[in-house]
């Protein structure tokens, strides 16, 4: 993107490339606001477009440019959200979070032309782990912009008000809601290396289809959903219980030829990898929770697996366990 305006404006001035290197904090909010790399790049780009459109007058006269692409770019994303409502009622399936990796195990490109710059990459924290994600999903638009600028990012309720459009009291009801939907799903939280346990003896029970010991490392009550999003193959609804899911399980491994099944830090937490012919297929993120795997979330839709997909330059992709 850098490239594309140094090409229509010449090489960038120091004031200028204050004003990029405030890209990958952006990414970062729109990333934890809309829950989707792609759309946090469009509204990255438009918010620098809205930018650049503006005379150099006008940008010289925004006392803090960093402040100003930000209020742009949490409007831009409260409008994706207010209409991603009704987006989601005709996809196809169950909708789940974009998935992302580590940094190590990031995978630039995009079918625009645009390449991911490594400084873009989401910073991995608690705020982007699934279950959270997931649990952000479920809010309304203002109440998930409230709670992300005010709690995670801490913008005063006065700037938030600015961008919701609502009084600065009625946005810290809006971000108070928001808390208590956080604390009603939070459970406690299971150490990382005990998680990554659990998810290397449930990746080997997944291999050696041994149903006795994957039922043994799922909570009788587990729920798994997959996102295919009508691109590939997917169950199109929740599947709950340990035994109907085990069963999903071991089908699929039958159905999925020259499977390799990968352990991976998805979205911060330790989880699972599914590649065919060193490209992945599937990301499997997990809650974990008094030591079982409470909710699997499986991502199929190619769309959502950009930085996982593309092929290492020489190779086949990395395999076996990390």
């Amino acid at each position: 993107m850098t490239d594309q305006f140094e090409q229509e404006r010449g090489p960038l001035d120091p004031s200028l490339s204050a004003i990029m290197s405030e890209r990958r904090r952006l990414i970062n909010l729109a990333y934890r606001l809309l829950g989707s790399l792609a759309e946090a790049e469009d509204v990255v780009q438009e918010t620098y477009a809205r930018w650049y459109a503006m005379s150099r007058q006008q940008q010289d006269a925004i006392e803090v440019p960093g402040a100003w692409l930000s209020k742009v770019a949490s409007r831009l994303c409260l409008n994706v959200l207010s209409s991603a409502r009704m987006r989601r009622e005709l996809y196809v399936g169950e909708w789940i979070p974009e998935p992302l990796p580590e940094p190590s195990e990031w995978i630039g490109g995009r079918s625009d032309g645009f390449t991911i710059d490594p400084a873009d990459r989401v910073t991995l924290d608690e705020s982007v782990n699934m279950a959270f994600l997931v649990v952000l999903d479920a809010m309304t638009p203002a109440e998930r912009v409230a709670f992300i600028l005010h709690d995670v990012f801490r913008y005063p309720f006065a700037d938030v008000a600015e961008i919701v459009g609502r009084t600065p009291a009625a946005c810290r009801q809006l971000a108070s809601s928001a808390r208590r939907r956080i604390r009603a799903a939070h459970t406690p939280t299971t150490p990382t290396v005990r998680q990554a346990r659990i998810v290397k003896d449930f990746k080997r029970a997944w291999e050696a289809g041994d149903i006795s010991a994957l039922i043994g490392l799922l909570d009788p009550d587990a729920t798994a959903i997959a996102d295919g999003g009508g691109r590939v193959s997917a169950a199109l609804r929740p599947i709950e219980g340990a035994e109907r899911i085990v069963r999903f399980m071991v089908q699929l491994a039958r159905s999925l030829r020259d499977l390799t099944i990968l352990e991976r830090t998805v979205n911060g937490q330790p989880g699972l990898v599914l590649q065919q012919d060193g490209v992945t297929v599937t990301v499997a993120a997990l809650q974990i929770e008094g030591g079982r795997i409470k909710h699997i979330w499986a991502i199929r839709n190619p769309d959502k697996l950009r930085p996982w997909t593309a092929r290492r330059p020489g190779g086949r992709g990395r395999t076996g366990s990390a």
